[in-house]
This record gives C-alpha cells, structure tokens and sequence, in this order.
C-alpha cells in the first residue's frame, strides 16, 4: 500500500451520504481532489474488546478520551500476507492511531494467543500495555467495507474517504475467512471521512455547506454494537414468545 506510514495525527469528521449527494458531491470535488492509486480497496478489521465491550460501550458515551485495537487488512488475506495492527486514540477531537505491519499468522500468534511479538518497537510496547491493562481482550467483531480514497491536488494532507458495503458480523472472527456480513447502513448511502491535519480548507466548507452536508457521530464498531444488542434483543423476545 505504498510507502509505510506507523503513526498519524489529525482530526476526522465523518458525514452520512445518500446516494444523490454522493454523485453532487463527487462532481463538485472532481476539480480539488484526486483519487489515489489503489482506487476502489476492500478493507477488513478485526476489533478486539473485552467479553462485556467495554471499550465500544465506554467509547459510545463519548468521552474526552476513547481507544481502539484493531487487526486490518486491505482484501483477505491468506499465509504470508502482510496486515497492521492498530491502536486508535482519540483525545480532545484529535485523532492519533498507531499501526504495525506483520505477517498475518504472526499477527495472530501475538493478538490471539498473546505470544511475543516478533518485532519489539514502541508501538508494539503500546499494544502490549493495551493487552495487558484490558487483561481480556480477544476478537469481538469483524467489520469490511469498500473504500475510494481521495487527497488534495494542493495539499496532500487533506484526505477524503467513501467508504461503502459496510459490513459486520460477530462469528468467524479472523481476517482470512472472508468478507460477508450483515449492512451496516441503508442501501444506497455511504459514510465519508474527512482527514485533515489541522483546520477544514474553506473550499470544502463551503462546498459541504452548498450541498447541505453536515457532520454527524458515526463509529462503524459502535454502530454494529448497537446492531448486535438489538439483535440479540429480538432473538430473546422471539424465543420467550415460543417457548
């Protein structure tokens, strides 16, 4: 995925899209923004908490400060193929994420089966005190989605992502057994991410506020969580009712 990047600092506003506005959209940043060279990309997580959810229940009351581990890989992987483990923090609106790329049986060993990794650097000396401080970390949820990204043909730094095809499932919880799941959002919409290191360039404010696009409060593991309580609810109802 080009050049390595372990550590990221900016602020993230996220913003559902029907598909209307998508194309509205799109047609308006076509003069602003390029689409990188990966084009459309299949990314699939593994999120990690604990057996009552206590860092998706915890992040869902929007505190000053939220983490995250995840396991990403772009496609699915087999043997041999590299993927990233990742810490994601959020302090004060800022976001600050961490990531490590190793082989995706060694990934597993580490995160699974709590082995060694096989790299020491301080962001592995990071999810070694995540996984020790939440004592019962394990796999919780998998979640995929199909992404275009977009960055600025003035300032690269200015990223924007459309991510669609949100999936999620609470079974089978490894990268390599593919991607399916139950949608994340209506048919037709998509969730965007704009990644910017500091303010918001005022040709895309004024474009969003043309096109009467507005942020909202999205986590797409918050929004499965929420999916998979409701669930659940239903399941027990329906199994009170014939029993």
């Amino acid at each position: 995925m080009g050049q390595f990047q372990g550590t990221f600092k900016r602020y993230e506003k996220k913003y559902l899209l029907s598909e209307t506005k998508y194309r509205r959209l799109r047609q308006r940043l076509q003069e602003k923004l390029i689409v990188d060279a990966y084009g459309k990309t299949t990314i699939c997580n593994i999120y990690f908490d604990t057996p009552n959810y206590r860092l998706v229940r915890a992040s869902l009351e929007k505190p000053v400060y939220k983490e995250k581990l995840r396991l990403r890989s772009y496609g699915t992987p087999t043997e041999g193929d590299t993927v990233f483990v990742e810490v994601k923090k959020k302090y004060k609106g800022v976001v600050y994420k961490r990531r490590e790329k190793l082989e995706l049986t060694q990934a597993e060993s580490y995160l699974y089966k709590r082995e060694p990794a096989v790299i020491r650097t301080q962001i592995t000396g990071e999810i070694d005190w995540l996984l020790t401080f939440y004592k019962e970390l394990a796999p919780a949820m998998y979640i995929s989605y199909e992404r275009v990204a977009m960055y600025g043909m003035d300032d690269s730094e200015v990223r924007v992502t459309f991510d669609s095809n949100i999936l999620w499932r609470e079974e089978e919880l490894w990268l390599e057994s593919g991607v399916y799941g139950n949608p994340l959002l209506p048919e037709g919409y998509r969730l965007m991410e704009i990644k910017i290191p500091c303010a918001m360039p005022l040709w895309l404010s004024h474009i969003l506020d043309e096109l009467e696009i507005y942020p909202v409060s999205f986590s797409k593991y918050g929004k499965g969580y929420q999916q998979m309580v409701i669930q659940e609810r239903h399941k027990r109802i329906g199994e009170k009712k014939y029993a």
